[in-house]
């Protein structure tokens, strides 16, 4: 996953340098070169695949890695899997449970303790 958004930054990067620094004689991140948008894309989905695929390795890593510690009798062995399935089915219910009865206003939200805490 990291590489696919590698793949896609790369060639926005590239292509901010050649049209902006050599054709229009602008800066890599100036707003005024269109590929910096592109560029901003493919760090976003590399950083967002790559986080996804990083959690994933971690989560099936460790229940290989429990699974292998308990490799010797079969009950063991499947222990982690059932577990991992029993936390699953419980995600699936408690999405259920879980509920704002909150609306948002949108727009018309009072920004007055976001900026205080960005010091603006």
């Amino acid at each position: 996953a990291r590489v696919a958004g590698g793949i896609y930054t790369k060639a926005a990067d590239v292509g901010a340098d050649l049209v902006g620094k050599v054709e229009a004689g602008i800066d890599e991140d100036d707003p005024h070169n269109p590929a910096v948008i592109a560029d901003n894309v493919g760090d976003n989905v590399g950083d967002v695949a790559g986080m996804g695929a990083d959690l994933f390795e971690s989560y099936i890593g460790s229940i290989i890695g429990a699974a292998t510690l308990g490799g010797d009798s079969p009950e063991l062995l499947a222990m982690p899997f059932w577990l991992a399935a029993g936390g699953l089915i419980a995600s699936f219910i408690g999405f259920f449970f879980v509920s704002t009865k909150e609306k948002g206003d949108g727009w018309n939200t009072n920004l007055t303790a976001l900026m205080f805490a960005l010091e603006k």
